[in-house]
């Protein structure tokens, strides 16, 4: 029965490997070994490069042996493994999450899946057929557009972003340096709890070692970060979705006011399609709108009523009872 099973491993180690030799460029055995063990399949470097050994004998597989690490495709022609492949449909899919979702997936799963990215991408590319074409095309069909002036994304410093996802994906405390918004760098065991991207800027919300409230860092003002093998047990009563909701990201602190103002039908319009909340109420008058709104009263709820100027008058905000 060991031998059995041995077997059994030995075939799907080679499996899950010729699913991750991409063929438009070369990987390396660690590379590759990364990769398993992102997924979650732990074998020795040595093991892998065997492996990888047997597969280039027996199978349409070019290894690169001028410099070590060897490096590892399918050939050009290569009509490949005959395992499951991903459609056009998947592989439009996926390209466009890659694009999209590589900031709200963790850093391990991103790298576990490179295989299927780059096999999505081959699928895609310019010596697929006509499927692969109509998908590339709509790659550049389609396109996320911002609502403000367009910012470059801050610079995140290397291991960052990694070791904070990690730490958040399998709920491991984390050690942070940290330089606030004032320049004073501190150092601190935080409880990881949820990740959000706000425009071109990433924020974690956690709780620092020993308080119960919750602060958001700007993953860019971290210097330095790195997972704790130690787990915590995720607090129950935090919801991300409650913690946007009352306004954090917006610099709020869960007020909610009742929002009333006048302003110009060319400036408004938008708001009668895209409302400030489900009871908005809107008066038409001769040239300009009256509405009212419940909302969380935040920073950003102020600079966006600045941003209209003269366009908007009687400004009105009426304080609620505070929900339990």
């Amino acid at each position: 029965m060991p031998k059995r099973s041995d077997t059994i491993e030995t075939v799907l180690l080679a499996l899950e490997l010729l699913r991750r030799i991409p063929r438009g460029r070369m990987v390396s055995a660690p590379e590759l070994h990364a990769q398993l063990s992102s997924a979650g399949i732990e074998r020795d470097l040595r093991t892998i490069q065997r492996q990888l050994e047997m597969l280039s004998e027996h199978f349409e597989i070019e290894r690169d042996e001028r410099s070590k690490p060897y490096g590892y495709r399918w050939k050009e022609r290569a009509s490949g493994l005959a395992l499951p492949v991903l459609s056009e449909q998947e592989s439009l899919m996926l390209a466009l999450a890659e694009q999209h979702l590589r900031h709200l997936l963790p850093a391990s799963l991103m790298k576990s899946m490179d295989g299927f990215f780059q096999q999505a991408r081959t699928n895609l590319g310019a010596d697929a057929g006509a499927g692969g074409r109509r998908g590339r095309e709509w790659l550049s069909k389609v396109r996320v557009v911002s609502t403000t002036q367009p910012l470059l994304p801050p610079r995140i410093r290397p291991g960052v972003f990694e070791a904070v996802s990690n730490a958040l994906y399998g709920n491991f405390w984390l050690d942070v340096d940290y330089n606030n918004a004032a320049g004073k760098r501190k150092h601190a065991r935080v409880m990881p709890l949820g990740l959000a991207q706000q425009g071109a800027r990433l924020y974690l919300v956690c709780r620092y070692e020993g308080y119960d409230n919750e602060r958001t860092l700007a993953l860019h003002r971290i210097a330095a970060a790195q997972a704790s093998p130690h787990t915590f047990d995720r607090p129950r009563e935090f919801d991300l979705g409650k913690y946007d909701a009352d306004g954090r990201f917006g610099f709020g602190d869960g007020t909610r006011i009742r929002l009333t103002f006048r302003i110009d039908k060319d400036a408004g319009l938008h708001l009668l399609e895209s409302q400030l909340s489900a009871d908005q109420q809107v008066t038409a008058l001769e040239t300009e709108f009256e509405i009212s709104a419940t909302v969380v009263q935040t920073a950003q709820l102020e600079w966006w009523l600045r941003g209209f100027g003269e366009q908007i008058r009687a400004i009105r905000r009426d304080a609620l009872p505070t929900r339990h």
